[in-house]
């Protein structure tokens, strides 16, 4: 079964977002999405899209790697795999070797506040994926037999993408330091000793405490309506129980009183890189108000190959191969804002990392433009309108908010309250946040060969 280990699912990520107030009539939605709710607290959201006859089918659950408990890194991550081996009425592997058969492609996700899994069909198959995906949300079966072989798999996945990875490692080490107290500081995939400690009455527990319709939803978009789901929902997933589901309590970041620098040398990098993270409000938790104008600072700052940091250290200064900036706002709880470089071959790190902190500290003092601000609305309004013709966009930005603590009229209202974000709020928002006590320095370097 072709597996993707995700930390965090990426893709249109810009387009998730919280709303500071309700979204006003009139105005044009971005997926115009249907929604309803079984008896059993299941959400069921429905975006049609008739461009081809196949359809997307998702479920999400609102659990993930930060509502572990500790000492048990990696459940959230190890039971994403364990959800494929089987219930009552199939055998381990068998409803991927379903999907297989009938044409169809599958995968699933873990990130620190949801897990996800999903299925891409023909419309004509629809009812095959839900009728099974009901089934393992109520009857998943574990045993030693399947549960400690797959215990290896994980384990190895860790050495691979992890272990074998210097710039993942760098990650890592980063995230511990950015998130002194909070979850977050852990790794999805788990610390290594942790991993090895987990078990079939762990991956249980964490099933029966989590996976419940009523702390899911499920999402379905392409060659449908929601009169055609409906029934088929209620049909196999209205059957499946609710059952208590704990609070999502997460401890609070304190405060940082100091800048933290992390360096990582290693034979097995390549391309030496440099990256200054913040920690930043998100949608959810923090100076809320901030999170539109830094998705707008975002756009300006590492936008592509007409962002500020691209032309300045790459085409005018010539001292970068890359340069950019991320906004990590899509948590239920605090996020991130980094700039990131990466010199040109045979210039020194020391020089693009003077390069780059020259042109964030010329970002503090001066601030942005109001042209700047407008160019960026432009270009992330043009972005929200191609996420439409995407299949896989609608329910992996929905899913995200919903799963996230957002609504679906956050996520319709998103090119209004972008569209509203001032010149005034933007330098505001950065002045904010690009704090050095709150930040970290991660360093890649590789070792000298001599």
């Amino acid at each position: 079964m072709p597996r993707r280990f995700a930390l965090t699912l990426v893709a249109l990520a810009l387009f998730v977002s919280a709303s500071l107030a309700g979204p006003r009539p009139g105005l044009a939605a971005v997926f115009d999405p249907e929604s309803f709710t079984l008896d059993n607290g299941l959400q069921v959201v429905v975006v049609s899209n008739h461009r081809a006859p196949i359809v997307q089918h998702m479920v999400w659950y609102k659990v993930g790697a930060a509502d572990e408990t500790p000492g048990k890194s990696g459940i959230a991550h190890f039971l994403e795999h364990l959800m494929f081996k089987g219930t009552d009425k199939l055998a381990p592997g068998e409803f991927s070797q379903i999907i297989a058969r009938n044409g169809g492609q599958e995968n699933a996700f873990t990130s620190w506040d949801y897990t996800g899994y999903y299925q891409t069909v023909a419309k004509d198959r629809l009812e095959l994926v839900m009728q099974h995906e009901a089934d393992r949300m109520a009857n998943l079966r574990l045993t030693d037999a399947v549960v400690n072989p797959e215990r290896d798999v994980i384990l190895e996945e860790r050495r691979s993408r992890i272990d074998n990875e210097p710039s993942a490692q760098l990650g890592e080490m980063v995230n511990a330091s950015l998130y002194m107290n909070h979850p977050y500081r852990i790794p999805i995939i788990g610390w290594e000793h942790e991993m090895q400690g987990l078990t079939t009455e762990d991956a249980i527990a964490f099933y029966n405490q989590w996976y419940a319709p009523n702390n899911a939803i499920l999402i379905v978009a392409g060659d449908v309506t929601a009169a055609e789901v409906r029934p088929l929902a209620e049909k196999y997933y209205g059957p499946v129980a609710p059952r208590a589901v704990p609070a999502r309590d997460r401890i609070e970041e304190p405060q940082q009183f100091a800048p933290r620098r992390v360096t990582l040398t290693s034979e097995r990098v390549r391309q030496p890189s440099l990256s200054v993270t913040y920690l930043a409000p998100s949608h959810n938790r923090g100076d809320t108000q901030h999170s539109y104008p830094l998705q707008v600072l975002d756009e300006i700052m590492g936008g592509g190959t007409t962002s500020r940091l691209y032309r300045d250290l790459v085409v005018e200064q010539g001292i970068a191969a890359a340069a950019g900036s991320g906004y990590d706002s899509n948590n239920l709880d605090l996020g991130s804002f980094t700039f990131y470089v990466s010199p040109r071959p045979g210039l020194e790190m020391a020089a693009a990392e003077a390069a780059l902190l020259a042109a964030v500290e010329r970002l503090k003092q001066d601030g942005v433009s109001a042209e700047e601000v407008a160019a960026a609305k432009q270009r992330l309004s043009a972005d929200a309108i191609y996420a439409r013709d995407s299949l896989s966009g609608a329910p992996n930005i929905l899913g995200r908010a919903l799963a996230s603590g957002r609504s679906i009229e956050d996520v319709e209202s998103w090119p209004e309250r972008v569209a509203a974000v001032t010149v005034e709020q933007v330098n505001a928002a950065l002045r904010a946040v690009l704090q050095d006590d709150q930040s970290v320095t991660g360093v890649l370097l590789p070792k000298p060969t001599s």
